[in-house]
């Protein structure tokens, strides 16, 4: 019992390094100071979009054995399409460009503000990870496992004092006017209920390797690695969220993200906090980089029968890594929005069916529903980003918070209950 404590709170604390990436730092304060006196709801919201997603994909994985368990019901090639586009977000779309951004604008302007431009800066960086990745460098491991507890240790400080000595008050009224709905985006922006289906199997197979051989002690193990993350991540993200709120006096929403972060740092720990702070966030960034070029390399390698060799694709990643993450960080979460807003809706409607399992017996009722799922939140992007008369889609059930893809899924999920299936013809296409 005491080994299985001991290994809850080992994984567990490797969990919150992964979904703690130092980019996740620039979220809960802007978070925060858009929220103004609201910051609070802004900031459960957030917490159930990010953490609380991303722990319900993580149980979804450890009932059905596998991430392919849960996708692949939808078809062979929508779930390949599916996939694909998952780890195209969590890797050279929007994730891997966005640690040498934050990297660029928290680490080195700060400190050498006029020293390096951001076209030079993104080919020295992903020149480092390409050799760290085809190196595969023990370092990154090494560093990885110091720079988590320093980056959390340095955040509780300048929490704490920041709850000590506010920077500021806190706001009469909020500076926008959804804070759930833009609380629920920046949790979605975290990608974290997106890479949670990747890292489940890790942290299962994790669990193995520590002696839980048994299906049952691993879940056990993993679950309760699950809530100690998740713990950890509510206490950091509560308190960057506060911070972000006493700074209203100081800033308007037109501030950058990293700038408002590095504001905060300055603030409550002086000029040497932001020389520690910037450190620790490249390093971490490039861990994270490295992680994420790896398993994105690794992931298009295995889809094309290794006919394209993982060396060629970190290439290929870190070129087109480097190009985008010199849109800045702030348009890259931009462009992510609409993206995401597609991607993320008919994800959770198979990990949320996934607890079902074996008792929905017809694939039309997994595969409807997600197209319902995907249709609306097509249209929803449409509705926001285009000129098109869809207005209608914020007349939705759940449209005020971001969820108007609930309704429409449902009822694809009942138009599929009507779709005759034969399950027995289906595995032997698949097998």
């Amino acid at each position: 019992m005491r080994q299985k404590i001991r290994d809850m709170f080992v994984i567990g604390f490797a969990l919150f390094s992964m979904f703690f990436g130092a980019g996740n730092v620039i979220f809960p304060p802007y978070l925060g100071l858009e929220s103004g006196s609201q910051w609070f709801l802004g900031f459960v919201c957030y917490y159930i979009a990010d953490i609380g997603l991303a722990l319900v994909a993580l149980f979804a994985i450890m009932r059905r054995g596998s991430t392919e368990a849960i996708v692949d019901r939808i078809g062979k090639i929508p779930s390949i399409i599916l996939m694909s586009a998952i780890v195209l977000c969590i890797g050279p779309m929007l994730a891997i460009p966005r640690t040498a951004a934050s990297t660029y604008e928290m680490s080195v302007l700060p400190l050498l503000p006029d020293s390096i431009g951001a076209p030079l800066f993104s080919v020295i960086f992903f020149a480092v990870i390409f050799l760290l990745c085809v190196r595969e460098s023990a370092v990154v491991d090494i560093v990885g496992k110091i720079l988590t507890p320093a980056l959390l240790i340095g955040l509780l400080i300048m929490i704490i004092k920041g709850i000590l000595d506010p920077i500021g008050p806190v706001p009469s009224e909020p500076l926008i006017d959804n804070v759930p709905a833009t609380g629920i985006e920046a949790g979605y922006q975290t990608l974290d209920a997106l890479a949670s289906l990747i890292f489940g199997i890790i942290l299962l197979k994790s669990a193995e390797n520590k002696g839980h051989t048994l299906l049952k002690d691993r879940v056990r193990v993993v679950s309760g690695a699950g809530i100690v993350a998740g713990t950890a991540l509510f206490i950091v993200y509560l308190g960057l969220t506060y911070l972000g709120v006493t700074t209203s006096q100081f800033f308007d929403l037109s501030v950058d993200r990293a700038a408002l972060v590095i504001s905060i740092v300055q603030r409550l720990l002086g000029s040497a906090g932001v020389v520690l702070f910037a450190i620790v966030v490249a390093l971490a960034c490039v861990t994270t980089a490295v992680a994420l070029v790896s398993s994105a390399s690794g992931y298009f390698s295995d889809l094309s029968g290794r006919r394209i060799s993982y060396p060629v694709l970190c290439t290929v990643i870190c070129i087109f890594s480097a190009v985008v993450s010199n849109i800045g960080l702030d348009q890259i979460i931009a462009i992510a929005s609409p993206i995401l807003d597609v991607v993320y809706p008919p994800t959770l409607v198979l990990v949320f069916l996934a607890f079902f399992g074996e008792r929905i017996k017809n694939d039309w009722i997994v595969r409807t529903a997600a197209l319902g799922a995907l249709i609306a939140s097509l249209l929803n992007v449409l509705n926001h980003y285009t000129a098109l008369p869809l207005s209608f889609m914020d007349s939705l059930p759940l449209a005020f918070l971001g969820f108007g893809w609930v309704v429409p899924a449902a009822v694809g999920g009942i138009i599929g209950i009507f779709i005759p299936y034969n399950r027995n013809t289906s595995l032997k296409k698949n097998a």
